[in-house]
C-alpha cells in the first residue's frame, strides 16, 4: 500500500494512519523546545560584550593606571632627590680633601665656581669635572666658602618640602629630610665627618 506523508500540527503521518492525501502539504518541520532553547543559550554565549561591561572594564583600567602613575612620580622624585644629596656629597668631600692638603678651604663665592673647570677642585681632581650646577629637578644649587668654613644647599623637592625638604652640608653636619642625611639639626654620623672638621680638631 502507497504511504502517503504528511505532516499535521507536531504528529508525521502516512496514509495508513488516516492522513488525508487532499489536505495541503507543509514542509515545516516542528519545532524541538530542547533544540530551540539550545539555539538561545548559543546566540546569548557569542553575543560579546554589552557596552556596560566595556564601560567598567576601562574605568577599572583606568584607575589602576592613575595608581601606577602616582606610584612611578612618587619615586622617580624620590630617587632625584636621593642623587642631589649625593651630588652634594661628592663637593663636600672634595672641600674636605682641600682641607687636608693645604690646612685652609679654597675660597668660592657660588656653587657654580666650585664647579667650574677651572675650578681648584677640578684642577686638583678632588671631584670630577662636568658636576651639574642644578639638582635633578632643575634648581640651582647654592654655596660658598671660605678659608674656615663651606655651606652647600639643595633646596629639595618643590612638590614635597615635608618629606623632602631642603639638603645643607657644612664641615661635621648634614640637615635635612633625605633618607641620605640624617635628622634634622643633627650631627652627621661619625663616619661620615667631614675631613676638614676633623682637620680643624687637631
Amino acid at each position: 500500500m502507497p504511504m502517503n506523508a504528511c505532516f499535521s500540527n507536531d504528529s508525521w503521518h502516512t496514509g495508513t494512519l488516516g492522513c488525508d492525501p487532499s489536505a495541503p502539504f507543509s514542509r515545516t518541520l516542528p519545532m524541538n523546545p530542547d533544540s530551540n532553547q539550545a539555539s538561545t543559550q548559543a546566540r546569548r554565549t557569542s553575543r560579546g560584550f554589552s557596552l556596560l561591561e566595556l564601560l567598567v572594564a576601562m574605568m577599572i583600567i583606568a584607575v589602576l593606571g592613575t595608581l601606577g602613575f602616582s606610584q612611578y612620580r612618587k619615586h622617580s622624585a624620590q630617587a632625584r632627590y636621593i642623587k642631589a644629596g649625593d651630588e652634594l656629597k661628592i663637593v663636600a668631600e672634595g672641600l674636605d680633601q682641600y682641607y687636608l692638603k693645604h690646612g685652609s678651604f679654597p675660597d668660592f663665592g657660588s656653587y657654580d665656581a666650585m664647579v667650574d673647570g677651572n675650578s681648584s677642585l677640578v684642577k686638583e681632581s678632588l671631584i670630577k669635572t662636568g658636576m651639574p650646577a642644578q639638582d635633578p629637578f632643575g634648581q640651582p644649587y647654592e654655596g660658598k666658602s671660605t678659608r674656615a668654613n663651606y655651606e652647600l644647599k639643595c633646596n629639595g623637592d618643590p612638590n614635597n618640602q615635608d618629606d623632602a625638604g631642603p639638603i645643607v652640608r657644612t664641615p661635621g653636619d648634614v640637615r635635612g629630610s633625605s633618607p641620605v642625611s640624617s635628622p634634622k639639626g643633627g650631627a652627621a654620623p661619625a663616619g661620615d665627618a667631614p675631613a676638614g672638621e676633623a682637620g680643624a680638631k687637631k
